[in-house]
């Protein structure tokens, strides 16, 4: 035992040890056969650590003793009890004393109070071993990838104000998303954070779910749920920066422990947190280790990576920066961590998916590490959103001059795997809705909703949407406050949930929309140059000939009719979607007639239709017969 304990120091000093939750923190154990718990905390350069809590009144009774190999200090005790507080005393480098939390506490009070509790996670026996297998066999770049992105405490509250627990969550959330049509759940962090205006993004415990939610095993039993009824859960990690508050990971041990020396590089301005050392030995086990335990004692399907650009660029932030050693604005740290980071995941867990928040375009993101790629499988579009987010929101009168706003995709897509996302940072901070953002009175900026949410079902690429943007809520999300779920007594609202769940179902059941989603065959342009009219339309393709969809948009307030569009095979062709219908809150009450083709040359393709689009409306036809071996 003693030397599988040196070996695990060792390798916690080297970078290399990928489960350091079981060196370090608090662990029931044995001693001469006395139970107790072996406490170990990393802090090489404090000048003594003592464990304090409710089982000593917390005072400096217990003194642990330091390991000047490794940097750090260790204590066996048969005092304390489970489900009992506890935290460091450290005596820092400059002899000054400070209360911190143990960096691998599984569970926290309840806010206001931030000590750590003693928590014994019982061995689960889990029941989700046929959705595990079905995601080790199957390729998700070839699957349906529809993201429901939820902050767990304002998705929906009690009556009375009080937070939903996760308990709460898998009887109300599971069956709305399942409903919904929604393939996946993306939660923001749920790991602990002193401060709910940060949405979690500023972390403590990272090895603890929120006291807010409830028990990690009511999570256990969330995922658990989620996956029985064919739904996988993403979970939102923070692994560049890191909440600055003293009784946290900030200057540990009074010397800069987890965070850059350089304080430049430390102080993370913009948002008021430090930046992790990413080139630190130690600092890169404590991640690895704590992303593969969500992984695994959680059974997460994905991680989304936040804020990958302050990762890999040393000028990201605002203040002064300094160069690398080539004069240049890489952070190789931050760039070569990332790159581990995905190959341990990967080689460990290949069917989990790696997504990155990242918003340049100077770094490859995703595909192999080998082709000097980050390693992610997915990387957020966050250019697609801008532009098509600033085309709708224009004035139809302008679009015309504009439509490269919604075409401009096309020539890139294939250049990195692609999630395109609607997400909460898009609602908030009085940017506005997405229903707000739409130009025009309601009932248009409904119809624009429809349109914009059609053409990014339609788009290559994955998807996802934030919560209430559903049936288009007309409020910013507050983090503090419920959904407008009272939005749903309206009648336009409520056709645009029965809308948002129809056009989920039709994307995952069409296979041409995503089968093909990593490469150019996925789709053919018909017309993206129609600009006097500001009509766009084109195709998206499956694994057959018969396979495949027409998609035609309407960017105006003007219906066109006897518009013409171009078909690649003779036939009858039928229109199977219309955003302007009167049950999703339009006023057409008949689809257009089956069309048949007509032989007249149509920019590439031999033959075209004519029909009706709707202003401001778009339409989703398929071929319903046609001849795919005529060479015309």
């Amino acid at each position: 035992m003693r030397k599988q304990v040196t070996e695990f120091k060792r390798t916690f000093n080297t970078g290399e040890n990928f489960y350091s939750q079981h060196l370090l923190g608090a662990r029931p154990s044995k001693n001469d056969e006395i139970e107790g718990y072996t406490f170990r905390v990393w802090a090489p350069h404090a000048q003594q650590v003592w464990l304090a809590g409710d089982f000593n009144n917390w005072d400096k009774s217990l003194p642990l003793t330091f390991d000047s190999n490794s940097g750090i200090w260790e204590i066996f005790t048969d005092i304390p009890h489970e489900e009992q507080l506890y935290k460091y005393v450290i005596q820092r480098a400059d002899g000054s004393e400070v209360f911190k939390f143990d960096p691998y506490a599984i569970q926290f009070e309840e806010r206001p109070g931030n000590a750590a509790v003693l928590h014994t996670i019982p061995e689960k026996k889990w029941q989700d071993g046929l959705w595990l297998g079905r995601r080790k066999r199957s390729n998700h770049f070839k699957r349906p990838l529809n993201i429901y992105e939820v902050h767990a405490s304002s998705w929906r509250r009690h009556p009375d104000g009080r937070l939903f627990t996760f308990s709460d969550l898998t009887n109300e959330l599971i069956p709305y998303v399942k409903e919904m049509g929604f393939t996946h759940i993306e939660f923001m962090p749920l790991m602990e954070h002193p401060l709910g205006a940060s949405w979690g993004y500023q972390l403590t415990g990272y090895f603890a779910l929120s006291s807010y939610y409830g028990t990690p095993e009511e999570f256990q039993t969330f995922v658990e749920t989620c996956h029985i009824n064919n739904i996988g859960v993403f979970v939102d990690w923070v692994p560049g920066h890191f909440s600055r508050n003293d009784d946290a990971l900030a200057y540990y041990d009074g010397t800069p422990q987890f965070e850059y020396s350089d304080i430049d590089r430390a102080e993370n301005r913009g948002w008021g947190s430090l930046n992790f050392d990413l080139g630190k030995p130690e600092v890169q086990s404590f991640l690895i280790s704590n992303i593969l335990y969500w992984i695994e004692m959680f059974h997460i399907d994905g991680i989304r990576v936040d804020a990958v650009s302050n990762m890999i660029y040393r000028d990201y932030d605002m203040g002064p920066w300094s160069p690398n050693h080539e004069g240049g604005n890489r952070n190789f740290e931050g760039f070569y961590f990332l790159q581990k980071l995905n190959s341990v995941v990967k080689l460990a867990h290949p069917d989990v998916i790696m997504v990155a928040e990242e918003s340049s375009s100077d770094t490859k993101i995703t595909g192999m590490v080998e082709s000097g790629s980050l390693g992610f499988d997915y990387k957020w579009n966050l250019g697609w959103m801008n532009d098509v987010l600033k085309f709708f929101e224009m004035d139809p009168i302008y679009r015309k001059d504009n439509l490269n706003l919604l075409t401009f995709s096309f020539m890139y897509m294939m250049d990195e795997n692609f999630i395109l996302p609607f997400s909460h940072d898009e609602v908030v901070h009085g940017k506005k809705s997405l229903m707000h953002k739409m130009w025009g009175d309601r009932y248009r900026q409904f119809a624009q909703l429809r349109t914009m949410f059609t053409y990014w079902a339609t788009h290559p690429g994955k998807q996802l949407l934030f919560m209430g943007s559903e049936w288009g809520q007309f409020l910013e999300w507050k983090y503090d406050e419920s959904l407008e779920w009272v939005d749903l007594k309206d009648d336009l609202n409520k056709k645009m949930q029965n809308f948002t769940q129809h056009l989920n179902r039709m994307y995952s059941e069409e296979k041409s929309l995503w089968i093909h989603d990593d490469s150019w065959e996925t789709i053919e342009i018909i017309d993206a140059n129609n600009t006097s009219e500001t009509v766009l339309s084109f195709m998206r393709k499956g694994k057959t000939k018969s396979d495949f969809l027409i998609i035609v948009m309407n960017l105006t307030p003007v219906e066109r009719q006897d518009f013409h569009i171009g078909v690649p095979y003779p036939g009858v062709y039928q229109e199977v979607f219309n955003t302007e219908m009167v049950q999703w809150g339009g006023t057409w009450t008949a689809h257009n007639t089956d069309k048949k083709s007509q032989d007249l040359q149509f920019n590439q393709l031999p033959h075209l239709i004519q029909t009706t689009v709707p202003a401001l409306g778009t339409l989703i036809i398929k071929p319903k017969s046609v001849n795919v071996r005529s060479k015309k």
